[in-house]
C-alpha cells in the first residue's frame, strides 16, 4: 500500500513509536510543533473524517480514549493538551489517513 501511515503502522517505514495496540499506532511527529507532539492513527485505513461512516463510530470513540490514555502516559493529562484533526488539503491534512495530533507544551 502506498499510504505512508499504513506503512508506518505495519512497520514497513521507521517511526519513533510511542504506543501500539490492535487498533491504533502512536508515534512522534517528525516535525513537532510543540514539546510533545504525537500522531494517533487507526491501523485500518480511513482517508479522513469525510470518509468515515456508521461502522466507524466505535473506532472513533476508542480513538479519543486512546488520546486520553496517551496524554496520561505522556504526563500532560492534568496540565492540558490539544487534539487536532485536519480534514482535506484546505484544512491542513497532508497525509490521506485519518490521524489525531496530540500536542502539549
Amino acid at each position: 500500500m502506498s499510504c505512508l501511515f499504513c506503512q508506518i503502522a505495519n512497520k514497513e517505514k521507521e517511526s519513533d513509536e510511542v504506543f501500539e495496540d490492535d487498533q491504533f499506532f502512536v508515534f512522534k511527529d517528525i516535525n513537532p510543533k510543540t514539546r510533545i507532539h504525537v500522531l494517533i492513527i487507526p491501523k485500518r485505513h480511513i482517508e479522513s473524517v469525510n470518509h468515515m461512516d456508521e461502522e466507524d463510530v466505535e473506532l472513533v470513540g476508542t480513538l479519543f480514549l486512546t488520546a486520553k490514555r496517551m496524554a496520561e502516559q505522556l504526563g500532560v493529562a492534568d496540565s492540558g493538551y490539544r487534539l487536532e484533526i485536519n480534514v482535506g488539503r484546505g484544512g491542513g491534512q497532508i497525509i490521506d489517513h485519518l490521524h489525531v495530533h496530540l500536542m502539549a507544551d
